[in-house]
């Protein structure tokens, strides 16, 4: 327990660092004289966005402008072009770096990136998993449900929240595509990139057989799912009945997979597939220490506490706003304060980002925000009356309410997150001039698939005999959760929003290379895994980053326009 929270703040180090460099840049930038500052009293605040009485915004037109000054000028003229976050990103980058030179700008959003990437995966990963995983036991769910749906959830949250976010952001435009890019660029760099690692790590320690049946099944679903959302593609738009007939496919893959694993259970008394029984979060294994000088305590705990501040910047506004009832984490004082101030966060959240808070006047949002702070003044007084402070709440009936409230409040932290993240990336497309797809299905894409990544490989390398079959299943698994419920409940909630008139999809020739390069990866495991009796090696396994190398190009001559 020790050295897992040790590792935890070994490993919040450099995002904290990166996070501290960002804000010195900010502060060195607005100490910079500007003349462009003199435009509007506005541009003392670049952070906070101001759109009343502007003219819309047009994105194309800002980048005809010459230099720092002219689009500080439009910027401030006009509504913002992009999906804006908390953050107006070309608002700061023109008008607050104005002087600046640009590297600046380019490394304190490139620190801010770092950040934001380390924020999303950490959420799901240390609260967003947790919470589902004590769900899971909670509620008593079968282990393949549990396995079909709160792991691929727990692993695919990143994706799913940012494709959801880029939509709603959007609203068909460069949010969207980047929402649709980043989700099919995830599902291609999982299946290719990881599964291919994961097949050299296999081969590296002597191969390893996987099962025919889930592996052909989990390829084949993922196969007419992407026919599925070709076809919808293909149609340009899209109804909210067509695309909750798409996010009904998962479900029918549940349940494909509960009726196969009954009968696997029932035959000959064999155990269950063991990725249904794999654990939503796998620990790394200690590795042993070859240092030749021991390690000085009093040095060791010194950097511990130094390492330990410098992480309370982007610890502690989640600490104390989702409730956490995991025992290694477990301290009722930051129990009580996630009760107080989760109902705060939720209303300002929502006055402050909600479309239908643009209607409330100032006194209704003040209404909202002290109604807020009472609820959470009670629910903070029923938390302290009914917890100890030694040991986390026990019991089915005591757990379910903190384990669903935590659930929903990591669900709304990886949501302000990733739509951070998407605005981030958006402006940045525009800021450098590549197309803001490209960002999505290469580096939105990666940040998000590094966990399946890591948690793959170590399943492969440490997870025992059946580590392998547990990696490869997740390496098609996470993908058609990804694809399926991300996109489709995007697509979902868009064409709800636009009902009863069916929502545009903002695609392009560069997401059927996607899709195409999707089913070639698809095809070579087809052919070789099967011929080879179904053990994983070098020939599969460089295949398919062969593949991925080869898309990775393609994208990269059609953003230079040399393809």
């Amino acid at each position: 327990m020790e050295l897992t929270r040790r590792r935890r703040v070994y490993n919040a180090a450099v995002p904290s660092a990166c996070f501290l460099l960002f804000l010195l840049l900010l502060l060195a930038a607005f100490l910079l004289p500007s003349s462009s500052r003199n435009h509007s009293a506005a541009t003392n605040h670049p952070l906070k966005a101001t759109t009343s009485g502007k003219e819309q915004g047009n994105c194309e037109d800002l980048e005809a402008l010459d230099g720092a000054e002219a689009k500080c000028s439009y910027i401030l003229s006009h509504t913002p072009c992009a999906p804006a976050g908390y953050i107006d990103y070309l608002r700061l980058f023109y008008c607050g770096f104005g002087a600046a030179p640009p590297a600046v700008g380019y490394a304190a959003f490139l620190l801010w990136v770092l950040v934001l990437f380390y924020l999303l995966g950490d959420t799901a990963s240390e609260y967003f998993c947790a919470s589902l995983e004590g769900l899971s036991a909670a509620l008593r769910l079968p282990p393949a449900v549990a396995g079909v749906t709160l792991l691929s959830l727990g692993n695919g949250a990143p994706d799913v929240f940012a494709s959801v976010v880029s939509f709603a952001a959007g609203d068909g435009g460069d949010g969207g595509g980047v929402g649709l890019n980043s989700a099919l660029g995830g599902a291609l760099f999982v299946s290719t990139v990881v599964a291919g690692v994961v097949a050299l790590a296999a081969g590296s320690r002597g191969g390893a057989v996987v099962e025919l049946h889930g592996f052909v099944r989990d390829l084949c679903f993922l196969f007419f799912a992407l026919c599925f959302l070709v076809a919808v593609l293909a149609a340009g738009t899209v109804t909210v009945w067509v695309a909750a007939s798409f996010v009904s496919l998962y479900a029918a893959y549940v349940v494909l997979v509960w009726t196969s694993q009954c009968c696997a259970g029932a035959d000959a008394g064999k155990p269950p597939h063991p990725d249904l029984d794999a654990p939503l979060l796998l620990d790394a294994p200690t590795l042993p220490s070859h240092s030749a000088k021991p390690t000085d305590p009093a040095k060791k705990s010194r950097l511990q506490r130094v390492l330990r501040a410098l992480s309370m910047p982007l610890y502690l506004p989640r600490r104390l706003t989702i409730p956490d009832i995991a025992g290694h984490r477990w301290h009722k004082p930051f129990a009580v304060a996630s009760a107080a101030l989760a109902p705060v966060l939720v209303a300002t959240t929502f006055t402050s980002r909600s479309p239908a808070a643009a209607s409330l006047d100032h006194g209704h949002g003040v209404g909202i925000l002290l109604a807020s702070a009472f609820l959470g003044l009670l629910l903070a007084a029923l938390a302290a009356s009914t917890t100890d402070a030694d040991s986390a709440p026990r019991g089915r009936r005591r757990r379910v309410p903190w384990l669903a409230a935590g659930f929903l409040m990591s669900v709304l932290w990886a949501y302000t997150l990733a739509r951070e993240l998407v605005a981030l990336l958006v402006a940045i497309g525009y800021m450098v001039g590549v197309d803001s797809g490209v960002l999505g299905v290469t580096v939105l894409a990666w940040g998000d698939s590094l966990g399946d990544l890591v948690s793959n490989v170590a399943m492969a390398t440490h997870g025992g005999p059946g580590g392998a079959q547990t990696a490869v299943s997740a390496c098609y698994a996470g993908p058609l959760f990804n694809t399926v419920v991300g996109l489709g409940l995007s697509l979902t909630l868009a064409a709800g929003a636009q009902y009863p008139a069916p929502f545009t999809i903002p695609a392009d020739g560069a997401v059927y290379e996607t899709v195409g390069f999707l089913f070639a990866g698809l095809a070579w495991a087809l052919l070789v895994v099967p011929a080879r009796g179904m053990r994983l090696g070098r020939v599969y396994g460089v295949g398919l980053i062969v593949i991925y190398l080869a898309f990775f190009g393609t994208r990269v001559f059609d953003s230079l326009g040399l393809w």
